[in-house]
């Protein structure tokens, strides 16, 4: 009925993360700690990422039937709990990627699969793709009828597109130099007039569409109609990049249209699912990393009296906490991800295994980060230890890829509120079978 058991090729799979994390990953922290910025902090990891690349942790986010070696989500979010465990830097750069080709492949034609999939498939240098949908002024409402909508326009002229606005937090789209991720896929708002603002009467999910940009488009477009206006220097994940760029007047050939007006918005919101889940593999991760320490240090150290501080019961009870939020968080990212891959299994049910997942065990890493800081002490707030750096690390996962508040909870609040919600489905099977 149930079995938790890795199957070998998973078990190898996270084998080969932890060997990957702890022989290369470790090693990242190193170079960028003493940059100066957000901006050269991320370009000294793209050695590190390089080396993802011909691990093979790049093609394992595209699936087989394109030309990757990707198994399952089950098995992708395993890696992520690995690699999390040990440095987020270069990892979520990894993520960033996966979320940035997740459009082409849930919806590119052939084509434009094969075409642009080529370099992430190649275990060659450092391809970088990026979702951009996020702009200045937040998108958690983008598709409330009556509101501002995406303010990133773009109108028909002739065999082009052309793209005004700005986007901001689209990890990877300014690429390594400035000059583009070699994928973005840019999400916009049809519009004739970028100053105009959105129709109040249409429904914003029939104007939404999504653009493929690459550095060559980039090029062959004017000075200017491409800008990085910066790199926002983050509290941290100091090692990532999620810049503010702009749009003037900025020519896209047609033949790059991945999904027009009325078919773009399902895929954006699927890629975003897929994506909450696995969000929570990676909040294991770092609540993991504290827990080890924290327990380390317990067993190890007896803060001036006469037994390791695990003996006392209050520091255990904070680290017994935190091992059951783990390990439940564990549970429900497999479960999510299991579900996700199961395709007899209903949308709506997919979409709330998801949503519950981000909230749950995103806000659980940030309780096991301090519950680990309190059982060691005041010393945990010492730049020295690694607790102050997981604890700004954990504090971000909450808040990025559709924040539990303003998005993930609203998500599932609108299942609940719909007649025909089954609260149980996910467990026992729709009723209506």
């Amino acid at each position: 009925m149930i079995d938790f058991t890795l199957s070998p090729s998973q078990a190898e799979a996270r084998r080969n993360a932890r060997a990957f994390a702890l022989n290369v990953l470790k090693k990242t922290a190193v170079e960028y700690h003493h940059q100066p910025d957000q901006k050269a902090r991320f370009a000294s990891t793209r050695p590190f990422y390089g080396q993802a690349v011909q691990n093979g942790l790049v093609k394992s986010q595209v699936p087989v039937q394109l030309g990757g070696t990707m198994g399952s989500l089950v098995e992708s979010a395993i890696v992520l709990e690995e690699l999390f465990a040990v440095e987020p830097a270069v990892s979520i750069t990894i993520v960033a990627t996966a979320l940035g080709l997740l459009p082409l492949i849930l919806g590119g034609t052939p084509a434009l699969q094969e075409k642009y999939l080529k370099p992430f498939i190649s275990g060659h240098g450092e391809p970088l793709a990026s979702l951009m949908h996020s702009e200045p002024n937040g998108t958690a409402n983008w598709l409330e009828k009556g509101g501002q909508g995406l303010q990133t326009t773009a109108r028909r002229s002739g065999d082009e597109w052309i793209i005004n606005g700005e986007k901001l937090w689209t990890s990877n789209s300014a690429g390594w130099g400035d000059e583009g991720a070699d994928l973005a896929c840019v999400v916009c708002r049809l519009s004739e007039d970028p100053s105009a603002p959105q129709d109040p009467s249409v429904d914003p999910a029939s104007l939404v569409l999504i653009l493929l940009v690459t550095p060559e488009v980039i090029a062959k477009n004017e000075k200017g109609a491409y800008q990085v206006l910066g790199e926002p220097e983050l509290a941290g994940h100091l090692a990532t990049s999620g810049p503010h760029t702009r749009f003037t007047e900025f020519h896209v050939p047609h033949k790059n249209l991945l999904r027009g007006p009325g078919t773009a918005v399902e895929i954006v919101e699927a890629a975003f699912t897929m994506s909450a889940a696995l969000v929570g593999a990676m909040a294991i991760g770092t609540a993991r990393a504290a827990f080890d320490e924290a327990l380390a240090f317990a067993k190890s150290d007896t803060r001036g009296g006469s037994v390791p501080i695990i003996q006392h019961q209050s520091v255990a009870d904070k680290l017994i906490d935190c091992k059951m939020r783990i390990e439940t968080s564990r549970l429900l990212v497999w479960k999510a991800v299991h579900t996700l891959d199961d395709e007899k299994v209903d949308w709506k049910v997919k979409l709330e295994l998801a949503m519950q997942t981000k909230i749950y065990t995103t806000d659980c890493a940030v309780d096991c980060v301090i519950d680990a800081m309190k059982a060691v002490g005041m010393k945990s707030y010492a730049k020295d230890m690694p607790f102050p750096s997981l604890l700004n690390d954990a504090m971000c996962y909450p808040l990025f890829d559709g924040g539990n508040i303003g998005l993930r909870r609203r998500q599932m609040q609108r299942l609940m509120a719909e007649e025909k919600y089954e609260p149980w489905a996910a467990t026992f099977g729709s009723t209506e079978s």
